[in-house]
């Protein structure tokens, strides 16, 4: 099989910029055999990787990544470890399901904070909580009254902020009430995924820089590189949106673009200006017409804003450089006096997403498992996705698989160009109907 679709790094993760050099793993320039491969360095694949590892000290596994750590999708995101979910209803059967969701999210966020604290994995790592933020009366009323009762019947600790407080806070007077909730970590995502990826177990090979041209799924799997080959009898397929290529979950995905500006650090007297001292970060009621933010704590502020439907998984010529304009416009809206503060780096990173919300999780083939479609929760979703993947591959007893099974399975799209129509109506509706968030 021909893999027609390759991953591109733009080199513009601004994540990474901001980090020291690295050095990335060698690529494979050999024919390799292995007891496992593992498809993708992202945050289920060397999740999957370190958990094998544990599970099979004995064997020898083998990661393949068409990039490097840090540089695709899992270094590109805002930097939030959620441990809640999204949406949560009030009926006792929503309620049993986020609390099985929680459990699985509280046991990726151990996992990870486990290995930056062993192995001193410099990435910001910080227990800050985040803000779920509202601009409108209306999105108070309709997302976030509604998300403090959900909080209380789960038994979850909040804090309700609004006016002043809420001001001091966030530096901005643009928001009208939040809902904190204190068991979300920040960090640098690519410092995060570098990490995980240069601290895995003595029997884990990782070839970054490896994209997979072709693969056979005969008598065990063999992937072809540009210059080597690795086969092994079993594999785990973290590629995420990319394992479509392989033949696997197909018309299952809807592919979106999402987009991300990270200041300059503020100066001393910028910093006075802003006011504020702590690190925060921050979601919106409304992911299509609101923005997610962060300030870091090296005081720089970051901006995500923009979601587009992106079936080709690839970007527009000269698309950053009006992102990065209209980040700037929404900056200076958000932080009166701080107008002198540029934006320093502008990207972008592709989003998986089934229809249903639900993961492409479970055995997909002989002796081949999958951990993908994190549904833009990736810190947590890939993590434990990929600990859970492996445990399965193994045979090991583990509860909270069957937590992650009843997530579900994706849900069929509809075929294109039918599909095409129907998303691109739905963004225009959604911010339309949420322009109040705006």
């Amino acid at each position: 099989m021909k893999i027609n679709r390759l991953p591109q790094d733009d080199k513009t993760n601004g994540w990474s910029a901001i980090l020291p050099d690295r050095q990335a793993h060698d690529a494979l320039k050999d024919d390799i055999k292995a007891d496992w491969v593992v498809l993708g360095a992202g945050y289920a694949g060397l999740a999957a990787a370190r958990r094998l590892a544990e599970n099979c000290p004995d064997e020898k596994i083998v990661v393949i990544e068409a990039g490097e750590a840090g540089e695709n999708a899992s270094g590109r995101n805002s930097g939030f470890a959620i441990d809640l979910p999204h949406n949560v209803g009030s009926s006792l059967d929503e309620l049993d399901g986020s609390h099985r969701f929680m459990r699985l999210a509280r046991m990726a966020i151990d996992h990870l904070e486990d290995v930056v604290t062993t192995h001193g994995v410099d990435c910001d790592w910080s227990r800050a909580g985040k803000y779920h933020t509202a601009v409108s009366p209306k999105g108070t009323r309709d997302v976030l009254e509604p998300f403090k009762a959900e909080l209380e019947a789960l038994g979850e600790p909040y804090e309700w902020i609004e006016g002043d407080d809420l001001r001091t806070r966030l530096g901005s007077p643009h928001f009208t009430a939040a809902v904190y909730t204190p068991g979300c970590v920040l960090m640098n995502p690519a410092g995060l995924t570098r990490g995980l990826a240069d601290t895995l177990p003595s029997n884990v090979t990782v070839h970054e820089n490896s994209p997979v041209i072709e693969a056979k799924f005969q008598n065990g799997v063999t992937l072809k590189t540009q210059q080597g080959s690795v086969r092994a009898p079993k594999m785990i397929m973290a590629a995420n949106g990319f394992s479509e290529q392989f033949g696997f979950h197909k018309q299952k995905f809807l592919h979106l673009v999402a987009h991300a500006s990270l200041s300059r650090p503020l100066t001393e007297e910028e910093c006075a200006i802003y006011g504020v001292g702590e690190a925060w970060g921050l979601t919106p009621v409304n992911a299509f017409a609101g923005i997610t933010m962060r300030y870091t704590a090296d005081h720089r502020i970051l901006i995500r804003h923009g979601l587009s439907y992106r079936p080709n998984q690839r970007l527009k010529p000269g698309e950053h450089e009006q992102v990065k304009r209209t980040h700037k416009r929404l900056f200076d809206q958000r932080f009166p006096g701080l107008e002198a503060v540029e934006m320093e780096h502008t990207w972008s990173g592709f989003v998986c997403l089934s229809r249903n919300g639900a993961p492409a999780f479970g055995q997909i083939g002989p002796n081949i498992w999958s951990a993908v479609c994190q549904n833009a929760v990736g810190v947590t979703k890939g993590t434990f996705g990929g600990i859970l993947a492996a445990d399965l591959a193994t045979g090991r007893d583990n509860p909270l698989i069957a937590d992650m099974q009843t997530l579900g399975e994706p849900d069929p799209l509809p075929p294109r160009p039918f599909l095409d129509l129907g998303v691109r109506a739905r963004f225009q509706w959604e911010l339309f109907a949420n322009r109040h968030e705006a």
